[in-house]
């Protein structure tokens, strides 16, 4: 099948980012001398959106900080280095390359924020290769929830089922099935304790972006 649109995550996806989310987990409640759950993030009521992850803080650990400011702390925290240390994926640069040869739709659907999307894709050179950004900080449901890919689609004015998601994690996954999509999943480690689930969900899944365009060259070069 060859897909009208390609629709990619970012953090874990298109950028080494998830680690540096984990240290500004922990340095966020270290300030306020609050150890890590082991379960951290195993209970998010309402998917993971920026806001909703904001929220899902402030009543689990009963801060007094509003969701908005804790919004901007994380994003002050990350911002430099999305500006400064953080790196596209090996071939990313040269798939996304390939798929705006093709004149295919690209778009983003991040459960980060609008303000960082476009700081850390600006930096790498690729924030105008988006014909749809959907992000977190938006009013809708966050993944595992289909919100940020349906949303996408209607943008794009496409039936979901033309659409690929590539992703990372399994709530992504799961949030691109659910929207009636194919998803393809792409290895990330922060994920690995989650493999075996993403890879039963997935349609296809890949080491790498090596992988990923060598298929999609299949797809459309036959």
């Amino acid at each position: 099948m060859q897909f009208k649109a390609i629709i990619f995550d970012m953090d874990g996806t298109l950028i080494d980012s998830m680690q540096l989310w984990r240290d500004v987990d922990a340095e966020f409640l270290g300030k306020r001398n609050i150890p890590i759950p082991k379960d951290l993030f195993d209970h998010l009521p309402s998917g993971n959106s920026f806001i909703q992850t904001a929220l899902y803080f402030k009543e689990r650990f009963a801060l007094e900080d509003s969701v908005g400011s804790i919004m901007r702390e994380w994003t002050d925290m990350v911002s430099w280095h999305y500006l400064n240390t953080v790196v596209l994926k090996a071939k990313a640069r040269e798939t996304l390359d390939y798929i705006r040869a093709l004149s295919l739709p690209i778009g983003l659907g991040t459960s980060n924020s609008w303000e960082l999307a476009e700081q850390v894709l600006s930096a790498q050179g690729i924030w105008d290769y988006f014909t749809t950004v959907i992000t977190g900080d938006m009013e809708l449901m966050g993944k595992p929830y289909p919100d940020i890919y349906q949303r996408n689609a209607e943008e794009l004015g496409l039936a979901p089922q033309d659409c690929l998601v590539i992703e990372d994690t399994l709530t992504g996954i799961q949030a691109a099935k659910a929207a009636g999509m194919t998803a393809w999943a792409i290895h990330d480690a922060d994920s690995d304790g989650q493999r075996r689930q993403i890879i039963e969900l997935a349609d296809e899944h890949h080491p790498d972006y090596r992988s990923i365009l060598n298929r999609l060259k299949n797809i459309y070069q036959g």
